[in-house]
């Protein structure tokens, strides 16, 4: 019998654009079954990357969001040792796991850049779903079209978004397990 898909929800904070020049502050990821099950959560706060340095545009947001970058700088971990448990972590879930994010492009390229740079693989290939580009064909909207506030209010939930990784990935996955689950508009 095949294994069902699983969506790991992931949301990463970061102190600018790209991996590389820049670092990952933190990652939280919270797993979903089809049915809405919140199957299991992983989070990790980083140290940050030898010779990276953050980006001032970056330092600006952080600024206006000093409680949720203090929470990106307790209990740091090395990169090797917060990557190798995240993925130790999606190996042993229970399905096939798609990474999730909003936006995918941004959220996938540091995690997986990291799992690369760190442990050598990735549990998702080299492959993300995006949010954004799921609400846009499930409702038939251009991509530019297609924002928060083109989506309807029984998708959401009552969740703040914090800025802290492992609040919004949470928040992020509710929200495609109710876009998942929602009948055609």
């Amino acid at each position: 019998m095949a294994k069902p898909e699983i969506y790991v929800s992931v949301d990463v904070e970061t102190d600018g654009p790209i991996p590389g020049p820049h670092s990952m502050l933190s990652f939280g990821a919270a797993c979903f079954a089809a049915d809405g099950t919140l199957l299991g959560t992983c989070a990790a706060n980083l140290m940050p990357l030898e010779g990276a340095a953050p980006d001032p545009e970056t330092e600006v947001f952080w600024q206006q969001n000093q409680d949720a970058y203090a929470a990106t700088r307790l209990d740091c971990s090395p990169p090797v040792e917060a990557m190798t448990r995240f993925v130790d972590w999606v190996e042993t879930l229970p399905g096939k796991p798609v990474f999730v994010a909003y936006p995918a492009g941004f959220d996938f390229t540091f995690m997986y850049w990291y799992m690369m740079r760190f442990v050598g693989r990735s549990p998702f290939s080299f492959s993300a779903l995006d949010v954004k580009s799921y609400a846009m064909a499930k409702l038939g909207l251009a991509f530019r079209e297609t924002a928060k506030r083109s989506m309807p209010r029984d998708w959401f939930t009552d969740a703040p978004h914090t800025h802290v990784a492992l609040d919004d990935a949470i928040e992020q996955g509710r929200l495609f397990i109710n876009m998942l689950q929602a009948k055609p508009r």
